[in-house]
């Protein structure tokens, strides 16, 4: 792809962020979506500042109207989408299902899984012009039990599942569900704050640990393998849940990524 149109959410801060900066350094146009205006406007900043070309659009990717607007600027400044990164996700409730609110289940299911839905359908049609990809941020959560994360665990798990039928209804698309590893994000801040009364003692000091122990992963390092997998992806893998060290994966970020 020529200067490709990639849209990515979630991508004012974190692994967002070091996803669209990536793939801007590979010579995508970027169309940046998240809540937050005003660090979106910051992430569209530095992308220019870089040398790259991204547009920012403030937007609540759980709202139908606002995953139109995402989908028309992208149009409307560049004739084309081939590529989406939908990043944006919670953790909350961190909570056992005895005492968690299923109002914030349902709230996490709308941003987890709900969202995810939306944008792929309204730009299906011009994802399949380009054969282009579709690549959702998942977890590892999805497939591995962590008490206390009941709606994100089972949001992810029904993503994973969506991205294969999204694979197999739509031939043209390459659709992949993404394990990007424990990375050093707002999301795992939260977790270390909020998480010790609604998870299980192991599960909380597993995830403590590996952050005072600095075995978290920089966003830019999944960032890397997640725009790759944006930009070059095999269609051949096309339904899969793919971790971001998987040796086919680092191979396409040795052959074609380029570390910032």
């Amino acid at each position: 792809m020529a200067n490709p149109v990639i849209i990515v959410t979630g991508a004012s801060r974190g692994l967002g962020l070091a996803a669209a900066r990536s793939a801007a350094s590979l010579g995508a146009r970027v169309i940046l979506a998240a809540r937050t205006a005003d660090a979106l406007d910051r992430a569209a900043r530095k992308i220019e500042a870089q040398g790259g070309e991204a547009r920012a659009v403030p937007a609540d990717v759980t709202s139908l109207d606002d995953c139109r607007r995402i989908i028309d600027t992208a149009l409307s400044q560049y004739g084309q989408i081939d590529a989406l990164i939908h990043n944006s996700g919670m953790i909350q409730p961190i909570a056992p299902l005895a005492s968690a609110d299923p109002l914030a289940w349902q709230e996490n299911w709308r941003v987890n899984l709900l969202a995810p839905v939306l944008l792929p359908r309204l730009a299906l049609r011009h994802l399949r012009m380009t054969r282009g990809r579709v690549i959702s941020v998942s977890s590892g959560a999805s497939i591995n039990v962590v008490r206390g994360w009941g709606g994100y665990s089972t949001a992810k798990a029904a993503l994973n599942h969506f991205t294969a039928i999204l694979a197999a209804e739509e031939p043209e698309i390459t659709a992949l569900a993404f394990r990007p590893g424990l990375v050093d994000t707002q999301m795992q801040a939260e977790i270390r704050t909020e998480g010790r009364e609604g998870m299980g003692a192991e599960e909380y000091q597993r995830l403590s640990s590996a952050h005072d122990q600095g075995r978290l992963l920089p966003p830019e390092v999944p960032g890397e393998a997640l725009a790759c997998l944006a930009l070059y992806a095999s269609p051949e893998w096309s339904g899969e849940f793919v971790q971001w060290d998987d040796p086919r994966v680092q191979a396409l970020v040795e052959k074609r990524g380029r570390a910032l």
